[in-house]
């Protein structure tokens, strides 16, 4: 209770900061390497990575590559390119990043590194852990997306729910503070079970009561109907991340209409495929 500031409320958090400008409807996520091949022939507007690629898992430390050339510089983006940290884990690597932040300075070494938008660790809510724990861990991705605001970053919270309470509390706060955006994870949804009883109808609830204008990023979005259907709920306010066009392009498969396909074809080709696939599936934003 200490930790996150004696209370499990949230109205004493608000979190400042707008999005990137020109951030792109669809983002792939990447292992963290130059994407100079990958971007071939592409010159996407923004690309992410996972927070595994840039604090250890094991040894919970930064890695040195990105605190010494920095987001941009280890992606090799272009100046006008974006930058986006996904700071989603298994828990012992976002448990590790929140016991040893405020020693390390983790959070100010990471805004150091020049992210243009970092979304808040995804601390898990368990159906089977005490309730309290279900309160602290929504807390805690408000308070460390608050942390990356004040230190410079656009900063997007995790949210996670587990009762309607709790989307309620999501969508009273953010009527009251409304940050730049809010994210969602949806990367272990992968049966259709979770996403119809879970996800789904959660999505159908916060598409009705967060307020009309505010940004929603969901990451881990892979298959072309849940696309179609998030695209329903929240229309061109909708940013979607995935990992699936390098994943399948490392194979040299692609994703189309009709799903996976085995191309053979080279990685930047393949890669440069999926992604113009699953932009299309979104619709295009005004320039801003």
């Amino acid at each position: 209770m200490a930790d996150v500031g004696g209370t499990l409320g949230f109205d004493d958090i608000a979190i400042d900061g707008v999005l990137p400008r020109d951030l792109p409807p669809f983002i792939p996520q990447t292992d963290g390497s130059a994407v100079t091949s990958l971007d071939e022939h592409l010159a996407w507007p923004a690309y992410a990575v996972g927070l595994r690629r840039v604090f250890s898992p094991t040894s919970h430390t930064l890695f040195p590559r990105f605190e010494d050339a920095g987001a941009h510089g280890a992606l090799a983006l272009s100046p006008s390119q974006r930058a986006v940290l996904v700071g989603y884990g298994e828990d012992p690597l976002v448990e590790g990043f929140w016991s040893r932040r405020t020693r390390d300075r983790l959070v100010e070494r990471v805004a150091a590194q020049g992210w243009d938008l970092v979304l808040a660790c995804n601390f898990s809510i368990y159906g089977n852990w005490p309730r309290v724990e279900h309160l602290l861990n929504m807390r805690r991705s408000l308070l460390l997306a608050q942390e990356f605001s004040e230190a410079g970053v656009p900063a997007a919270p995790n949210l996670y729910w587990y009762r309607l309470e709790d989307l309620r509390r999501w969508a009273e706060w953010a009527a009251d503070a409304p940050p730049a955006a809010v994210a969602i994870n949806a990367q272990t949804v992968r049966e259709n079970a979770n996403w119809d009883s879970w996800l789904l109808p959660g999505l159908y609830w916060l598409a009705e009561n967060l307020p009309a204008d505010l940004p929603i990023i969901i990451t881990g979005l892979s298959r072309a109907d849940r696309i179609t259907t998030t695209v329903e709920l929240f229309g061109s306010r909708l940013t979607v991340i995935s990992q699936n066009a390098h994943q399948y392009a490392l194979h040299g498969a692609v994703m189309g209409p009709n799903g996976r396909e085995d191309r053979h074809a080279r990685i930047p080709d393949a890669f440069r495929a999926t992604v113009q696939y699953m932009a299309s599936l979104l619709p295009a934003r005004r320039p801003q």
